[in-house]
């Protein structure tokens, strides 16, 4: 087997989706191309903002596609590489695409609501309280584990010891882009430029970034960057839409979409071997398939924070309900096959079935960069390009995670329609103060390092898919419309993750028993396990009642 013949299949199985599951999805639950989104109805400068078809799907593709797609894929690899690439593509088309789409579909139906409202909505007060809890402390554990990703990239100093030189132009390529954006931000606002326009400016911002960063790197420690990076956050979290996000993950786009690109190419060019048995087995290294296999590959299959984007931020930027399917359903697809391109670099580079030795990031990068400099880009140049599109990942995601975080926090304590918030609700609800609740958490959280947080943020994330595929069958079924297509993936997913959950609070008991707990880490975790396990099956109690009750006891109501 070779890579370019699973390249192919990924190829032609995601445009099939897209072009067929994806539009009869759109036939079936119906759009309205003249009706007014919220984002244009609703238009505050802040966070409704309409904005184009590419625009939209730059934030949604740069905010959705973090380390995930590259790291899960390359991990699965030990399983061989047919059970990895068959849950990418399952995953991808049914669970994933799916699940995005729905969510963006729903909030935009329902006036650019969040997951946690819409629960309240179509499930009531008591189920929205305790999503919108999970979802906040979902999002502390994602801003720990991405900023001290960040921070490590950026690093002026490597583990070992050497100059970090890539990390260091990438962190002030980043810096740039912060700001960059900003005033790009300011001058779409003023002058409303053509696509045309927008792109030959966007480009030669991009070019100019890279020759100013790579000229004048910033060398500062992993514990300096972990403050710029939260600081950072603070500053995404409170400005409008428009401002920063929207450019900032505009501009990125080009990075990340031509780092897909670049390695679909580069797979077509060099079209390299599989190194790796298409099986290996159903345990490995003490690791079962299931459920380790679905925990691992997430934001290339399917990812609960994606929902949270898609309701969150995305649907109050989309200016046409006709740019849902590309925004909602083509984004996951493309997260995926770039999961795909992941796992195809990894399997080439390994040797008599064992892949090289270090992070999957380091793997995928020393590929990628391999294929740059076959197009004829400098080692130099494409160590700075690769170690930037993986800080571009994680910036992408966590400043939307700052955002939702914010908003999660403040939605908690946003009373019902007609009751009037208390002074403890009020402060809560107040823009600033709870983007300083949710940042000091996260920051006291990315102390214990992003490899301590990691297992039990995947286990989180997956089963945050599975609450919000149920909480999203209500809304169809409440609504008239058929939701079928979310059963399997629902139930699934929930059994998986709290399968996974179990694992990890009893591999936490065991430290205990042997007396190698770790207060400040596995004690946290495990009251983080506990809670979301708890947190979990209330939901589940919750929306099951509405999803299950009979015709006479469940209305059904238009958005």
């Amino acid at each position: 087997m070779n890579g370019l013949t699973l390249v192919g299949i990924a190829i032609v199985v995601f445009v099939a989706a897209y072009a067929g599951y994806g539009r009869w999805l759109v036939k079936t639950w119906g759009i309205d191309p003249k009706a007014k989104t919220p984002a244009v109805q609703y238009e505050d400068g802040q966070d409704y903002a309409p904005a184009s078809r590419f625009t939209v799907f730059s934030h949604q593709f740069s905010s959705i596609t973090g380390a995930g797609p590259v790291t899960g894929p390359i991990i699965a690899a030990m399983f061989g590489w047919a059970p990895a690439l068959l849950w990418l593509l399952i995953g991808g088309v049914f669970f994933g695409a799916v699940q995005d789409f729905t969510a963006l579909y729903a909030s935009v139906k329902n006036k650019g609501k969040s997951m946690g409202m819409l629960i309240e909505q179509y499930v009531g007060k008591t189920g929205r309280r305790l999503f919108l809890l999970f979802c906040w402390l979902f999002t502390l554990l994602v801003l720990a584990a991405f900023a001290d990703i960040l921070a490590n990239t950026f690093s002026a100093v490597t583990k070992t010891g050497a100059q970090n030189v890539p990390g260091a132009q990438a962190a002030s390529i980043s810096m740039l882009y912060i700001f960059v954006a900003m005033g790009f931000g300011e001058y779409i606002r003023r002058f409303n430029p053509s696509g045309a326009v927008k792109f030959v400016i966007a480009v030669a911002l991009v070019i100019a970034m890279f020759a100013v960063g790579m000229n004048f790197p910033l060398y500062f420690d992993a514990q300096t960057w972990r403050y710029v990076t939260f600081g950072y956050c603070f500053i995404a979290s409170v400005l409008p839409m428009w401002l920063l996000m929207e450019p900032r993950d505009y501009l990125s786009s080009f990075l990340l979409l031509g780092m897909v690109a670049g390695g679909v190419i580069g797979v077509v060019v060099a079209n390299p071997s599989i190194n790796m048995p298409a099986f290996v087995g159903f345990e490995v290294n003490g690791q079962s398939l299931f459920p380790i296999l679905f925990i691992t590959i997430a934001c290339g299959a399917v990812s609960g924070f994606h929902s949270l984007v898609s309701s969150g931020t995305s649907s109050k930027a989309v200016a046409n309900e006709a740019d849902m399917l590309p925004v909602g359903y083509g984004s996951m697809l493309v997260e995926s096959l770039l999961g795909v391109v992941a796992l195809v670099i990894a399997c080439a580079a390994a040797t008599n079935g064992v892949l090289p030795k270090g992070t999957p990031f380091q793997i995928f990068a020393g590929s990628i960069s391999n294929f740059f400099q076959m197009f004829g880009l400098p080692a130099g140049v494409s160590a700075c390009v690769i170690t930037m599109c993986v800080s571009a990942l994680a910036m992408t995601t966590i400043d939307s995670v700052a955002r939702i975080g914010r908003m999660s926090f403040q939605e908690l304590f946003t009373p019902s329609e007609g009751e009037k918030p208390n002074a403890v609700e009020s402060l809560c609800m107040n823009t600033y103060f709870s983007t300083i609740i949710t940042l000091v958490l996260a920051f006291f959280l990315c102390l214990a390092g992003y490899m301590n947080i990691w297992p039990l943020f995947g286990a989180a994330n997956q089963l945050l898919s599975a609450l919000v595929l149920i909480s999203l069958s209500v809304f169809l079924r409440t609504t008239g419309r058929k939701g079928w297509m979310l059963y399997v993936p629902m139930t699934f997913m929930f059994f998986v993750t709290m399968t996974a959950l179990v694992m990890s609070v009893m591999g936490i008991v065991t430290k205990l028993q042997a007396g190698t707990f770790v207060v400040m880490v596995d004690g946290l975790q495990l009251v983080l396990a506990l809670a979301l396990m708890t947190l979990a099956v209330l939901v589940v109690k919750h929306c099951g009642k509405e999803l299950f009750c009979g015709k006479a006891e469940c209305p059904q109501t238009e958005p």
